[in-house]
């Protein structure tokens, strides 16, 4: 099998701690031969891992691209604000590209890079991870055997977990729209994809309602100081006291960012001076804690997502009606439930169990892309890159129609967006 070498652009989280994994797990598929990241500790960390040379170590994303081609691929994983130059720049020079999700901040740098990856016929695929899972997979599986007849309406909830929410969208990197990308957009994009993807078909409209209502500064406990560790009258109360939340087990993927952030120090230490120590009363988010966006598909069906930084699991649930059945499923539990109208039968199944993050799908996107890339697969590169645009575009219309109180005819707003 043809080893696939790329560069990775970007050592955070996702990048390094997702999904380069990949490569020690299957060696003959996939080698990162440089890195390219801000931070000395994590550049260091990926060099020891991946037995990189020094000089395959790079401050700056651009200094890569100073040198003769050095891989395949582009794995760019940098901050959601700085896709856009990256991933044209290595479009440009012959890499193919996997880029995490969301593509951008805006929807005209959405379409320049489809445009973009048309104009240089590369490999561009975009890390919806959810679409590589056992579990959605499964669903779609059952959808294109007619399993439950002709969908006609989907009902899919994203519950983000309070613990997760006031991590990463309250004290976290993706706080605020103008440093990040509204919540829709940042967290949910997945999820417009997946409504994309399932449906079938185009989306033509769509309406959206939803706001901040709780993590402001009106709702802080009285005497709630701007830092947890500053003496919080009710620290034993609040849910969200990070001493003691960064504590639990369950946190620690959360409480490694934190270290890791602070340059290595203890989470405590880290609590005590930086971000993710503030009260969630006193942040400077702005992102939704709550959004429904109502749909209708080109083929007539119907879909309702519902987005909640408010809940105690950390999961997607959904379900999935038809002309002769019904399908419920819940991500985190890994089963689906197919219901029959025939005979009122009904079976409980579980898909592939996961074999990484996101259900299995932080594996399964590289997987794909390496095939993609090995095997010269542009035409279906492409296209699936379209649908990714739409499925950003709808992402962006959703904000507008929130924002705005109206609905949003998808070609009007289309007809903007035209590089």
């Amino acid at each position: 099998m043809q080893q696939v070498k790329a560069v990775l652009l970007g050592a955070g989280n996702r990048g390094m701690d997702c999904y380069a994994p990949y490569a020690l797990s299957h060696p003959d598929e996939l080698k990162f031969v440089a890195v390219a990241d801000p931070d000395e500790m994590r550049r260091g960390e990926f060099r020891r891992l991946y037995d990189l040379p020094e000089e395959m170590s790079f401050r700056d994303w651009r200094e890569v691209f100073t040198k003769e081609k050095l891989a395949d691929a582009a794995l760019i994983c940098t901050q959601d604000r700085m896709h856009y130059e990256p991933a044209v720049k290595a479009l440009e020079a012959g890499y193919h590209v996997l880029l995490e999700k969301p593509m951008a901040p805006t929807p005209h740098e959405c379409v320049a890079m489809g445009v973009y990856a048309h104009k240089y016929q590369r490999v561009f695929a975009i890390c919806y991870v959810l679409r590589h899972t056992g579990f959605f997979s499964a669903i779609k599986e059952l959808l294109i055997q007619g399993t439950i007849g002709k969908l006609v309406s989907i009902q899919h909830n994203e519950n983000v977990g309070f613990w997760h929410y006031s991590h990463s969208y309250v004290r976290g990197n993706w706080r605020n729209s103008a440093t990040s990308a509204p919540m829709i957009l940042s967290k949910s994009c997945h999820d417009m994809d997946l409504m994309l993807w399932l449906a079938g078909a185009d989306c033509l409209s769509l309406s959206s309602y939803g706001g901040l209502m709780h993590f402001k500064s009106e709702n802080a406990p009285p005497g709630a100081p701007s830092r947890c560790p500053d003496g919080c009258p009710v620290e034993d109360r609040c849910a969200f006291f990070a001493p003691r939340l960064y504590d639990k087990p369950e946190m620690e993927v959360c409480a490694s960012v934190v270290r890791k952030d602070a340059g290595g120090c203890s989470v405590r230490e880290a609590l005590a001076r930086g971000p993710y120590g503030r009260c969630v009363y006193h942040c400077d988010n702005n992102v939704v804690d709550h959004q429904v966006v109502s749909l209708e598909f080109a083929n007539g069906v119907t879909a309702v997502f519902t987005m909640c930084g408010l809940t105690y699991d950390c999961s997607r649930t959904i379900k999935l009606m038809g002309t002769e059945g019904e399908i419920r499923g819940n991500m985190e539990k890994n089963e689906l439930e197919i219901t029959s109208f025939a005979d009122w039968r009904r079976e409980t199944t579980r898909p592939k169990e996961p074999s990484s993050g996101h259900g299995g799908g932080d594996y399964g996107v590289l997987r794909d892309f390496v095939r993609l890339v090995r095997d010269n697969r542009i035409d279906e590169s492409l296209a699936l890159a379209d649908v990714s645009v739409q499925s950003h575009v709808m992402a962006f219309a959703a904000e507008r129609s929130r924002l705005e109180e109206r609905e949003i005819k998808i070609k009007d707003f289309m007809k903007n967006l035209s590089i």
